[in-house]
């Protein structure tokens, strides 16, 4: 096996090198269409004509030459930006629809402004989505004038914005916008009773930055619109109390992984002695189970601090793999309400979905997608399987001289932290800059207590004090600056050496560059490349490493401490095999991580697919493709988004106790494919006849004013939302041999021995 995988990394290296090659002969040929003797109004009718030629159907990949050539001109002029090859090699590889890993500090920005200006030439727009809005906002600004003086519109999108700044955004020739605001924008196009209330148009081509996290990491998260607030179930205190007296191990168990916890026969047993409910197992106390499950999830597996900080009398997700508070997020209703309920607090009602979407979906809405990341390499295989996108790997513009030392590893926690703590307090003597990656707000609290302790000073940015990370990070590249983060500071974000000081960047520089400590290991791979990407930034010097500790969360997790049986010490253990078992860790989970992903798209893949069927009719009545009058068009539009959300709610209820089906020897996706084709082929039926009944109620009216009497309108109010399935994910699929035994006990072998039920 080992050989067939080098094979492939020999066979991919050699065609990326081949694919580099070609780039950079087409870059010379840029190179020498030098314009620099032209004047702005020169430089200004060749953009002119380049429209021209687009519009008129000559292919883009005849104009990329002089439309790239252009591009660099005007970025001189207008900023004075002079482009690395590397960056035209980069700025190729993105109009050809490739997924670009280039490292931090390499100009992104700029490389994605040549495919950007080039495929707006035809007029039909293009989206550059962002991690966050800030990043909207700069790069347009930023950008902007390059757009502008060759005779394009650019604009960016903001939560807040009225319906016509949105609409106007929209319409510009290149639009900044976030993924989730774009895909939330789509929502509410989706349930929009006029044309006139609507903002995208068509979709064309998208540049996806930061792609290995809007792509894969955040794939998987659905986006919600809503209508109004409906009433919140209050029962969640008594389950949260039930999940409190249940005792691991003696009630309950978890998985292989720790990522599932699950009843066993006592804990069956005194959970249904505590509800008075008697078998939990039997179908009218299904809904019971549910809530208990939720109740005993949250309770087990989610810690706050870690999974979620409590912030103004509210629950406030910890994003995974950025350690940062994930905005507008809750999860699934019967989760969150359950976390609320754990921490004393209200739950907040979701209301009746109107429309979901995933991020993968969305962004598959697009003809033309590409990217660009500073780590997609190690999920190479991801990005082909979900996305036809082959990853290039593009070389910096000056050799990345940072040095990546082997893990250090120790038998227990308090011997790293011991080691940890010497590291940092050498290292800062010398007055380099230290960044300190954390696995959570816990441990980052926790460690810069015991540095400053020890009478070092530090700063702390974790999503508590979120407002502040522009600031701490502005500071992080400073002579004796020593900064503890979460994961927040492993992406986005440029650390200068001597903080953008010249002066103090040589003292830096001299001093070995910025030295990046990480505490843990992460399950991918791409997220210690983050960290370790902060340091050596354009040919910077600089350091990173890792202190990992066999008794760390994710080894114990994959039972590393019963493989590698160490005698405690405080030495580091130098055994090689270890770092390479680590490694192997870490390829295992993001395996496992790709096959749950693939499974839960086996179940969304088909609701998708009926909502696209659904859209197309519902866009044609929108555009008057059909041929309605005004009153049947709001009509029948009224009812598609009616029984659509109807068919949701359907959806939604099924997934939730699928997994029962494997009881029966039944296939789960099988039995849910099959449920949800027969539900969506009678909401046709549905439409037809309600959209008829109502028009006869109407008597054919084409007043606004006699719609609204009858209901014909758009919620009074919607609310947009993220569901965080992170956690939910594994309680959808098939049930574990342990909890079908347990089923299997009560519900068969007690009537037959006339046991007990408690």
């Amino acid at each position: 096996m080992n050989l067939v995988v080098k094979l492939m990394q020999k066979f991919k290296n050699y065609d990326n090198q081949n694919k580099l090659k070609v780039y950079q002969d087409k870059t010379e040929l840029i190179k020498k269409r030098n314009l620099e003797a032209w004047d702005d109004g020169q430089l200004q009718a060749e953009s002119l004509r380049l429209q021209k030629e687009a519009r008129s159907g000559t292919p883009l990949d005849e104009l990329l030459v002089d439309a790239y050539a252009l591009v660099c001109e005007a970025a001189k002029r207008q900023l004075g930006l002079q482009p690395y090859d590397v960056q035209i090699m980069a700025a190729i590889a993105l109009h050809e629809r490739m997924l670009i890993e280039q490292h931090t500090g390499e100009g992104k920005t700029l490389s994605a402004v040549m495919p950007a200006y080039l495929n707006a030439l035809t007029g039909e727009g293009v989206h550059v989505l962002t991690f966050n809005e800030y990043l909207s906002k700069r790069d347009a600004e930023w950008m902007g004038p390059i757009y502008r003086f060759l005779g394009l519109t650019v604009n960016s999108v903001q939560t807040g914005m009225s319906l016509f700044e949105k609409r106007e955004a929209y319409t510009a020739d290149i639009t900044y916008v976030t993924a989730k605001e774009a895909g939330f924008d789509y929502l509410r196009d989706s349930i929009a009773l006029s044309e006139a209330d609507t903002v995208h148009r068509p979709f064309h081509y998208v540049i996806v930055d930061e792609a290995d996290s809007l792509l894969l990491d955040e794939a998987r998260v659905p986006l919600v619109i809503t209508g109004e607030t409906g009433t919140s179930r209050s029962d969640g205190i008594r389950f949260a109390e039930v999940a409190r007296q249940l005792q691991p191990v003696e009630h309950y168990d978890f998985d292989e992984f720790e990522r599932n916890v699950y009843l066993n026969e006592s804990g069956s047993a005194k959970a249904e002695a505590l509800l008075g409910c008697g078998n939990l197992y039997e179908s009218h106390n299904s809904h019971l189970l549910t809530s208990l499950n939720c109740a005993l999830h949250v309770e087990a597996l989610l810690k706050e601090d870690v999974d979620y900080i409590v912030r103004n009398g509210e629950i406030e997700l910890i994003e995974e793999y950025t350690g940062r508070v994930a905005e507008n997020r809750y999860l699934p209703d019967g989760l969150q309400a359950a976390l609320a309920a754990k921490e004393g607090l209200q739950p907040i009602a979701g209301g009746k979905i109107l429309g979901t979407i995933t991020l993968q979906h969305f962004i598959s809405l697009y003809p033309q997608i590409c990217g660009m990341t500073a780590t997609a390499h190690a999920s190479a295989m991801e990005f082909e399987a979900i996305y036809v996108l082959q990853v290039v790997q593009i070389p910096p513009n000056r050799p990345n001289i940072r040095i990546d030392h082997p893990h250090r590893i120790y038998t227990h926690k308090e011997a790293k932290l011991k080691a940890l703590m010497q590291e940092i307090s050498s290292v800062h003597a010398t007055g380099r800059p230290i960044l300190i990656g954390t696995s959570s707000v816990e441990e980052s609290d926790m460690l810069a207590e015991a540095i400053a302790f020890a009478g070092v000073p530090c700063h702390v940015l974790n999503a508590k004090n979120d407002a502040k990370e522009a600031e701490i990070i502005a500071k992080a590249g400073e002579v004796g600056a020593v900064t503890v983060s979460t994961n927040m500071a492993g992406r986005g974000v440029d650390i200068r050496l001597g903080g953008g000081n010249p002066t103090q960047a040589e003292v830096v520089a001299k001093l070995g560059g910025l030295y990046v400590i990480g505490t843990h290991v992460n399950e991918s791979m791409r997220i210690d490349d983050q960290l370790r990407g902060r340091s050596g930034r354009q040919g910077d010097p600089g350091d990173s490493v890792f202190f990992v500790s066999l008794e760390d969360e994710l080894l114990l997790r994959l039972g590393i401490n019963k493989v590698i049986r160490a005698h405690k010490q405080d030495e580091a253990l130098e055994e090689p095999m270890l770092r390479s078992k680590i490694v192997h860790i870490q390829r295992v989970i993001m395996g496992q991580n790709f096959d749950i992903h693939q499974e839960l798209n086996r179940y969304s893949d088909m609701v998708e697919d009926q909502r696209r069927i659904l859209y197309k009719e519902r866009l044609e009545i929108l555009k008057g493709e059909q041929s309605m009058s005004p009153s049947e068009q709001r009509v029948r539009l009224f009812y598609i988004d009616e029984f659509w959300a109807e068919h949701l709610a359907y959806v939604s209820y099924l997934r939730e106790g699928i997994h029962l089906e494997s009881l029966a020897s039944r296939n789960p996706i099988d039995e849910f494919h099959t449920q949800i084709t027969q539900a969506y082929e009678q909401i046709s039926a549905k439409i037809n006849s309600a959209s008829a009944n109502m028009l006869v109620r109407l008597g054919g009216s084409n007043d606004p004013a006699e719609w609204g009497k009858f209901g014909l309108k758009s919620p009074t109010s919607t609310r947009t939302y993220i569901i965080n399935d992170q956690f939910s994910q594994n309680m959808r699929s098939s049930w574990t041999a342990v909890t079908v035994f347990s089923y299997w006990l009560r519900t068969i072998t007690r009537p037959i021995f006339k046991l007990s039920k408690y």
